[in-house]
């Protein structure tokens, strides 16, 4: 007599157990904070009395009256657009030529390549090199070149604070998405491009746009996610850099606007709508963003 064989599953309950503590985690720390934040938006609240419903104030003063609110997102976008796509691209490009390097020297120069962005001294370096006399590194090369006479104060004049946080912001920016790249790059099986050269396959440039990059679709996606985080998210870089705020608002970001509001002067209320704005702004980028690299190497 045959033994009838069992077939073994999983519960629905055994699964929902194993991911219900993930779940209630991101909710609770992710979904929640969101949701409490756009009904906050609403509302005049100083986080110490009851919230007094306002409906669409906060939004008509930030974008009717605010002037400086506009100036953020302007100071916002064009630092987005800097960071942001050069900072993609440089991230791909550095990690697609150190990934052609052999394994020892491809992990030493990943390491040389990393390890500055995630240095707690970082800030130090550059204000050095934008110092403003004539001991900043730029201003004495500057000075023993003859290009300039006197010291400029970098960080000061508002006609040289964007530019410089934006160099800083895109240095800063070459971090986990290069990771991330790497690890992409190191995750596509090599009997892909012995198959792409018998059906036409030519050249490098090729294998990248046809092979690669849509093999690495998964990676391409969480480092524009990153990519766009951090480029919508410059506030540090300000405030290290230039201080709060900057010469006449001149890199005032949306960041440090919501600082303003939610930590100096505790209108939440306020700061919950920029915050919702700058959400809802990621939200449509990253959407954006999912729909180009869609096409790659269609």
């Amino acid at each position: 007599m045959k033994k009838k064989e069992r077939r073994l599953g999983t519960k629905p309950g055994t699964i929902l157990a194993f991911v219900a503590p993930y779940y209630i985690v991101f909710f609770t720390f992710t979904i929640l904070p969101v949701i409490i934040s756009i009904c906050i938006s609403f509302t005049n609240f100083n986080g110490m009395q009851k919230p007094d419903f306002v409906f669409m104030e906060n939004y008509e003063w930030l974008f009717l009256e605010d002037n400086i609110f506009i100036k953020s997102i302007g100071n916002t976008f064009i630092l987005a657009l800097i960071i942001g796509p050069i900072g993609y691209l440089l991230c791909l490009m550095f990690a697609w030529f150190i990934n052609e390097l052999r394994p020892r020297a491809r992990a030493i120069v990943t390491l040389i390549f990393y390890a500055p962005s995630i240095t707690g001294s970082m800030y130090l370096v550059w204000r050095a090199i934008f110092s403003g006399d004539a001991y900043g590194y730029l201003n004495g090369f500057l000075m023993k070149l003859g290009v300039i006479s006197s010291p400029i104060v970098w960080l000061r004049d508002e006609q040289y604070i964007l530019p410089i946080v934006a160099v800083v912001g895109l240095w800063s920016s070459l971090g986990t998405s290069f990771l991330t790249f790497i690890a992409g790059f190191q995750g596509v099986d090599r009997t892909y491009y012995e198959a792409g050269a018998l059906d036409g396959i030519k050249n490098r440039w090729q294998e990248l746009w046809y092979i690669t990059l849509p093999i690495m679709r998964p990676q391409m996606i969480l480092s524009a996610v990153l990519s766009i985080t951090s480029a919508f998210g410059v506030g540090t870089i300000v405030t290290q850099l230039a201080g709060f705020p900057s010469t006449n608002y001149a890199a005032h970001t949306v960041i440090n606007h919501l600082q303003d509001y939610g930590s100096t002067r505790y209108e939440l209320g306020i700061a919950s709508a920029i915050a919702t704005v700058l959400f809802v702004v990621m939200i449509v980028s990253n959407h954006v963003i999912r729909k180009l690299i869609s096409k790659v190497g269609n």
